[in-house]
């Protein structure tokens, strides 16, 4: 719940109202995190429109044409693409942190989605649950396990796969629980 919705009065006997204790550290750091979440959001799907590549180029364009302009400086071709570099380099600069930001919440949405979906699947194994925490070397533990499964598996129906990936896992809780 979001500062913005919590009701800052409270009521006693139902009729007088009394203000409410002013808002926590935690609640008044919402405010800031949750107003970059939402700039952050904006600008990214902005810069992934097709009309920013074109104002892109339009900009580029205009830079192009631009040169004329700084005939007057000592050494106008290098002042040209000082400009251009230094613009480019500063929304580049920027923008890797706002996409960053939007990736990482959308990875999280994710995850939760996908844990959400193994969770509720009966047979489903909730060990996957959190496999973005698991190191390298378990990642690729785990996919040598489903090639297995999957070759075993290949060419047989459904209900005997399914047999083949609970057994697998009957292995693996052996060899996890007797190590």
């Amino acid at each position: 719940m979001t500062s913005t919705t919590i009701n800052r009065t409270r009521r006693i006997n139902g009729s007088a109202q009394i203000p409410a204790p002013p808002p926590t550290p935690a609640e008044e750091s919402v405010k800031p995190r949750e107003m970059f979440r939402r700039f952050a959001s904006a600008i990214s799907t902005a810069a992934g429109s097709p009309w920013t590549f074109i104002d892109a180029s339009l900009f580029l364009v205009l830079w192009a044409l631009s040169y004329p302009l700084f005939r007057g400086f000592d050494n106008p071709f290098d002042t040209w693409q000082l400009v251009i570099n230094t613009v480019t380099t500063i929304v580049t600069f920027l923008m890797v942190f706002l996409i960053q930001n939007t990736q990482n919440r959308d990875a999280k949405a994710i995850h939760l989605k996908l844990d959400e979906l193994i969770r509720s699947h009966r047979g489903a194994r909730n060990r996957l649950v959190e496999l973005e925490n698991c190191t390298d070397e378990e990642l690729e533990e785990l996919k040598r396990e489903f090639e297995r499964i999957h070759r075993r598996a290949s060419g047989k129906d459904e209900k005997k796969a399914d047999q083949e990936i609970a057994r697998v896992e009957v292995e693996q809780t052996k060899r996890t629980s007797g190590a």
